[in-house]
């Protein structure tokens, strides 16, 4: 991820009076001047500015119907929508697991708060970033190869707070936007721990039944 965005302590909660808040405030205008010098560079691609509405809700692109792939685990259909480098952090560990997700609500509409392009390896081979800001009320549950519940449950929903990079190709016209990783804020709260099962020893076989 080019220049990771710093999402601000509390995720603007502080009042602009205060010591943190001042600082977070001087710290949004430097990134809010990148990111403006960016969306000029990125002026003739970016959906956002052809007003394209809903380009980041759920059921449209992105991180929400990538979601509903990884449950269903289709390769073609995940790689269409997520990055190389995102695709490893997806299915690892998920191959023997059942996954039930589902989207129930938007409670503030996504918002494009980092955008940055640059070359790499040269001026001429341009790749767009842009960090979208995601607070929406979802259900997770994983279930490990035995159908026992691991993480999360399907009765309460939970809201979350993601802060999610999406990358594209600048030089191939015909490229889209996909999702390239997530931005985890240093005061962000743990996530709980997975439930892990354990195999419990059955009784030693008795060697006499072992020949029949």
């Amino acid at each position: 991820i080019m220049d990771p965005y710093v999402p601000p302590e509390g995720d603007a909660r502080l009042t602009s009076l205060s010591k943190d808040g001042v600082k977070q405030q001087v710290q949004k205008l430097r990134q809010t001047a990148a990111s403006q010098l960016a969306k000029y560079l990125l002026r003739p691609t970016t959906p956002w500015q052809r007003g394209e509405r809903g380009y980041w809700r759920g059921g449209k692109k992105g991180e929400f119907v990538g979601n509903s792939f990884l449950c269903s685990f289709n390769k073609q259909k995940l790689h269409s929508l997520v990055t190389e480098r995102c695709y490893p952090d997806m299915v690892c560990g998920n191959r023997y697991r059942t996954i039930r997700w589902r989207f129930v609500e938007s409670l503030e509409p996504p918002r494009v708060v980092h955008v940055r392009c640059e070359g790499v390896m040269n001026r001429g081979n341009l790749y767009g970033q842009v960090t979208v800001r995601m607070h929406s009320r979802q259900i997770l549950a994983i279930y490990d190869r035995f159908g026992r519940l691991m993480y999360g449950g399907e009765e309460i929903p939970k809201d979350v707070l993601e802060y999610v990079v999406f990358e594209r190709y600048l030089v191939n016209p015909y490229g889209t936007w996909r999702m390239h990783g997530k931005i985890v804020p240093g005061w962000a709260p743990p996530k709980d721990p997975i439930i892990k099962t354990v195999m419990i020893p059955g009784p030693a076989p008795d060697p006499s039944e072992e020949h029949q």
